[in-house]
């Protein structure tokens, strides 16, 4: 585990007790703040105990069972199951016959019963009295069932303790929001240019690199561009320091079953744009998969979050602290537009920029967006930039 880390949750046992495993077999499974961590056997042997159970805490070092090394650990298995059958089949005669004497009796008992049920019967000699009062009773019970019937609908309930990485996400958005002095500017951009580009040449991508070209590569190439010339934008403040750099490291937010992460691309000034496509779709691959490392969400300089892909048209993203900004991509639509005094139909995309204004002015923000916006409208640019 990373040195920030100190204790996870214990969240599966693969193997059990009795079990053989081999030299550095999964085990188990622990959850922590930031990945799923796995849990190997440190040599061949049989798991003798479990020291802890699923849903535990567990702390960095703790012991987490026994394991009685050896490859004959394996032969117990067999002699325990074949001992507990015996017992059992020594055990069953007895108690069948003591059953098979003991049902012989109570079937007789049941007819008297039958008769005391019967004998209430006569009862109603004493109807003179009683009748008034035994109704009235029946009528109160049926009356109360009806009560809570007359809710509609199910009102249950259900509580779901949060795993780890969603309470650390809680814990680091609302850091971003108690931290940076967030602002948020917006810009439309005509997604013509860059969806002709890629339809003449997303299938000789595809044949040539096994890579699906999509707009992700172009955003991240336009924002490296755009970084450039505003450096500010990639810096971080620590301390009464601010912290430049001339790389650029991009977080790409990825949504998964627990939560959102945002792995790194790292040296993305380096990378043409299927080198950008293929980063990606590995990172992605393995957020989905539940296989990140540490070390691939580690850092990040710059954060790019695509929120089109379910279908938002509008939104105002949250840094990524220590981070400076965050470029928020939305849903692609059709919408009327002026073109040279003409009125046309062009896809659209709004695109949103919250920056920490602590190191970004309005100016900054404003400048990057924009260059952002003539990079996608005309990727020839970002071959001359």
């Amino acid at each position: 585990m990373a040195e920030s880390i100190t204790e996870g949750t214990l969240k599966q046992w693969l193997k059990q007790v009795g079990d053989h495993v081999e030299q550095d077999e999964e085990v188990a499974t622990i959850e922590t703040d930031k990945v799923d961590v796995s849990v190997n056997a440190p040599s061949a042997g049989t798991i003798t105990e479990l020291l802890a159970k699923e849903e535990d805490t567990v702390a960095v070092g703790q012991d987490l069972f026994k394991l009685e090394a050896g490859e004959g650990g394996a032969a117990p298995k067999p002699k325990s199951d074949a001992a507990p059958p015996k017992k059992e089949e020594k055990a069953p005669p007895p108690t069948d016959k003591k059953a098979d004497a003991e049902a012989a009796e109570p079937t007789t008992p049941p007819p008297p019963k039958k008769e005391a049920k019967e004998d209430p019967k006569p009862a109603p000699k004493p109807k003179d009295g009683e009748p008034s009062a035994s109704k009235p009773k029946a009528k109160e019970s049926s009356t109360s069932p009806p009560a809570p019937a007359a809710a509609p609908g199910s009102r249950n309930e259900t509580r779901v303790k949060m795993n780890r990485m969603r309470l650390r996400i809680s814990e680091r958005l609302k850091e971003a929001q108690n931290t940076a002095a967030s602002l948020t500017t917006f810009n439309e951009i005509d997604m013509s240019s860059l969806m002709e580009m890629r339809k003449l040449y997303k299938d000789e991508v595809l044949k040539n690199h096994d890579v699906k070209l999509g707009f992700m590569s172009a955003f991240a190439k336009a924002a490296v561009l755009a970084l450039k010339e505003i450096p500010v934008a990639n810096a971080s403040i620590d301390g009464d320091s601010i912290v430049y750099r001339d790389y650029v490291d991009l977080s790409v937010a990825v949504a998964t079953p627990k939560g959102l992460v945002t792995p790194v691309v790292r040296n993305a000034e380096a990378m043409n744009f299927v080198d950008i496509e293929r980063e990606i779709a590995a990172l992605g691959k393995k957020a989905r998969d539940g296989k990140l490392t540490i070390e691939d969400m580690a850092g990040g300089t710059f954060t790019i979050s695509n929120g089109g892909v379910f279908g938002s048209l509008f939104g105002t993203p949250i840094i990524n602290i220590p981070q400076a900004a965050v470029l928020g991509m939305h849903a692609i639509k059709e919408r009327p537009v002026v073109v040279n005094g003409q009125i046309v139909i062009r896809p659209i995309m709004v695109v949103a920029l919250t920056y920490d204004h602590r190191l970004l002015d309005g100016r900054e923000a404003v400048t990057f967006l924009v260059r952002i916006k003539e990079y996608i409208e005309d990727p020839r640019k970002m071959l001359l930039a």
